[in-house]
């Protein structure tokens, strides 16, 4: 049936291009497309001709998947306990579930995954070739696509599709989900409001942008926000947003726009808060003079702990050039950053804030000082009884966060 299936949607496909229409647009006009074919195919078959059908009904819905959406992959994209797809060695279909990993029954074959990449990438305007064999890219229900091409990842296209929970969109989901506790989930609020600056950390896939849209979540009414992202991954539950995306080189060479640029052109926007979706490289830079302006903002970064983001977000500056040195970059992290929320997953693929920091903005030779406001103890995300040493933020909008950070409170 698989063959029959191939066949369908290559005539499908070429009645498409001589008609020059879209199918993407307009399901009833792509099962028209598809029913007509198929029954042509069924006739042809009761001569002979071709193979039958086990079952029509099911040709319908593979080769409705394979013109209109992902093919093979649609199913797992719309089924919302997959959080994430990838494809090993051209052929081999991986998908994690509730942040463990299972391989798929499922193997593809080399026109497959081209032509997939084909279609995930024809909205987006971006190309993966000799010239450029990496891509990211956002697909239009906001899963991010990455892609290798075979030329760098061993003769064969690596892809890998992340897709976003949007039910957690609130830091009072991520309590019900257990990746919070109630009191340090208030206690973020409460800082969100004051306008601290905040940045996320924590190791891949352990939930670092879905916690930075359930901060923005609690943003005041009013508030401008600003996004700046590779690639669309952020999508906060607030009204006056601007997201901004980075864009890679035309054939020529040209048009390139980076994340510095486009965190520099931000600040020109009005921002009340600025949001990178992750800093990687010389961008720090620019996000540091961007909050020691006094614009509040937010960002993540991969670490191992709290303070290892601390102590990553002094040296990523570092690489904007050599007038660029320590002497400036250490005290303005210490003074710029008021809390780090470090995450972490287990090996059963559970996500959890472990630690709630808050830098002094003090420097002890070449290691920002921090008090640890909320740690990890028995499973559960608990206050130290620490407080931060600046309080002037909470201040300034008539919040004290003293009770929140009691040991015992409920």
């Amino acid at each position: 049936m698989r063959q029959a299936v191939a066949e369908i949607t290559a005539t499908v496909r070429a009645k498409v291009r001589r008609d020059g229409v879209d199918l993407a647009g307009s399901g009833d006009l792509a099962e028209r497309y598809v029913r007509d074919a198929v029954r042509s195919y069924a006739e042809r078959s009761l001569g002979g001709s071709v193979p039958m059908l086990a079952d029509e009904r099911e040709a319908e819905r593979d080769v409705l998947a394979a013109v209109r959406g992902y093919g093979p992959l649609q199913p797992f994209l719309d089924d919302p306990e997959v959080e994430e797809l990838w494809i090993n060695q051209g052929s081999l279909v991986f998908a994690a579930r509730a942040g463990v990993s299972e391989q798929l029954p499922l193997r593809l074959t080399e026109t497959e995954v081209r032509d997939l990449v084909e279609r995930m990438l024809s909205t987006t305007g971006r190309r993966v070739d000799l010239s450029t064999p990496f891509v990211d890219a956002s697909l239009p229900d906001g899963s991010r696509l990455h892609v290798a091409s075979g030329d760098v990842a061993r003769g064969a296209m690596s892809i890998n599709i992340r897709k976003f929970a949007r039910r957690l969109a609130s830091l009072s989901a991520l309590v019900e989900r257990g990746a919070l506790s109630q009191q340090a989930a208030q206690f973020l609020r409460q800082a969100v409001v004051a306008g601290c600056n905040i940045l996320v950390s924590g190791p891949t896939h352990a939930g670092k942008t879905t916690l930075l849209n359930a901060l923005l979540g609690a943003v005041r009414p009013g508030e401008r926000v600003v996004t700046v992202e590779e690639t669309f991954e952020l999508d906060p539950p607030v009204d006056d947003i601007v997201g901004l995306q980075c864009r890679q080189p035309s054939l020529e060479g040209t048009g390139e726009i980076t994340l510095r640029r486009l965190v520099k052109e931000s600040l020109r926007m009005r921002p009340d808060r600025l949001v990178v979706g992750e800093v990687r490289e010389a961008e720090a830079l620019d996000l540091l003079i961007a909050l020691n302006s006094g614009v509040s903002g937010m960002c993540s970064i991969h670490a191992n702990s709290a303070r290892d983001a601390l102590s990553k977000l002094t040296t990523l500056p570092l690489l904007a050039g050599r007038n660029i040195d320590a002497g400036f970059v250490l005290p303005t992290v210490a003074q710029c950053v008021d809390l780090v929320a470090h995450l972490a997953i287990d090996a059963r693929g559970n996500r959890q804030v472990v630690e709630i920091l808050a830098p002094t903005g003090h420097v002890q030779g070449t290691v920002i000082e921090g008090s640890t406001l909320f740690a990890l103890r028995g499973g559960l995300l608990e206050p130290t009884g620490s407080h931060p040493a600046r309080l002037e933020k909470f201040a300034a909008v008539g919040a004290d966060p003293t009770a929140l950070l009691a040991r015992g409170a409920a």
